[in-house]
């Protein structure tokens, strides 16, 4: 089992993705002792017990931080799917470090978000209520044009552009929606011309195309391929060491799930929303762009809510302290990557899993989460 304290440095990249430009030296996390945490004795063993003892399968790491400093990290054993040169997956089991890098899937739509509103902070990215086929003039012959040229950034940063999508089935049936785009010859005209289905804004449909669109526009703009701009915007002034950002079959990133970095490095995001877009005093995303991102824009299944690629909702759950409901904010991803923030708690949480296209994915890290974390906090910290 990994030492919590010695929080080491470091990574390596995950095979068949394509490296980042060169990383900064990655951030140093500080830890914090649970008594000072505000958590309850012998919080970080009984929340070990409960991934060791099957509660919550397939679990990979599991990082909680709090007041800015770590108060548990730790890696499992676990089945992974891992990629060979060629990029094709196959399933190893994989004893998970600090110093391991672990795909993010769908997390990567949320850290897109971000960038868009770093981008327009410099000028590079039009506002959101730009009309989105501005943006790919090329496409002017598109079926049903007259919908589709009330289409704004707005709606594909929501995902309510009511196209017709579906990633509810496997991945491996070609009528999924994001395998169909990856194996589309031009997937931004393919997502641009799919069947309409619902009115622009007034549904939410989860589309991968959707962040395909909203990263190659920030191509566009900024002139930078999206890894080499990522790198300077973000993660360098986040401390965040190498991370790797894979390339789909047609050639084109990945946008939508592509990104890999070890779980430490995705908790410097999570601390840089819980500063306002700060890290060391430097703004790094524009405070009033993360205040849009976490403003609901439409309202989706299990009464959670939508804003600019962030999940977002209201959690009731038993503290140390007694019940409590607490906002969040959240990036999820296939398999059971995640991470929550929670302002008012100053808490952040990234985990880490292996449970690809199941549909209980998300019950391990929900488990983690509302069983052995939140009821373990003391909510009132002097």
């Amino acid at each position: 089992m990994l030492d919590r304290r010695k929080l080491l440095v470091g990574a390596t990249a995950l095979t068949g993705y394509s490296a980042l430009a060169r990383a900064a030296v990655p951030y140093e996390w500080q830890a914090i002792s649970p008594a000072d945490a505000g958590c309850i004795p012998g919080f970080g063993e009984r929340l070990d017990q409960f991934v060791l003892g099957g509660q919550a399968p397939n679990i990979h790491g599991v990082i909680v931080v709090r007041r800015g400093r770590v108060v548990f990290e730790n890696y499992f054993e676990g089945d992974d799917q891992v990629r060979d040169e060629h990029g094709r997956a196959h399933f190893e089991r994989v004893a998970f470090s600090a110093e391991r890098s672990h795909e993010l899937r769908s997390v990567s739509k949320s850290i897109v978000g971000l960038l868009y509103g770093i981008a327009l902070r410099e000028g590079k990215v039009p506002p959101l209520d730009a009309p989105l086929l501005e943006q790919f003039p090329d496409y002017t012959d598109l079926p049903d044009l007259e919908p589709r040229r009330r289409w704004t950034i707005r709606h594909a940063i929501t995902m309510t552009l009511g196209i017709e999508w579906n990633e509810e089935i496997s991945y491996d049936d070609p009528r999924n929606g994001q395998t169909a785009m990856d194996r589309a010859a031009d997937p931004y005209r393919h997502v641009l011309g799919l069947p309409i289905v619902a009115a622009a804004g007034a549904r939410w449909i989860y589309c991968g195309g959707a962040t395909a669109l909203i990263g190659k526009i920030l191509e566009n703009g900024t002139k930078q391929k999206l890894p080499d701009y990522a790198r300077a915007a973000l993660f360098d002034p986040l401390g965040i060491g190498p991370a790797v950002w894979r390339i789909g079959p047609n050639g084109e990133r990945n946008f939508a799930s592509g990104i890999g970095m070890r779980p430490r490095d995705l908790a410097r995001i999570g601390q840089m929303l819980l500063a306002r877009g700060k890290a060391s005093e430097r703004q790094i995303v524009p405070a009033d762009w993360l205040e849009e991102s976490f403003k609901p824009q439409v309202t989706i299944r299990d009464r959670r809510e939508y804003g600019c690629h962030w999940y977002l909702g209201e959690m009731v759950f038993n503290s140390a302290d007694g019940p409590r409901q607490e906002r969040w904010i959240a990036a999820f991803g296939n398999g059971g990557q995640r991470l929550y923030v929670f302002p008012r708690l100053d808490l952040q949480v990234v985990i880490t899993a292996g449970n690809y296209n199941r549909r209980d994915q998300g019950v391990p890290p929900n488990r983690v989460l509302t069983e052995r974390i939140l009821p373990s906090l003391h909510l009132n910290l002097n």
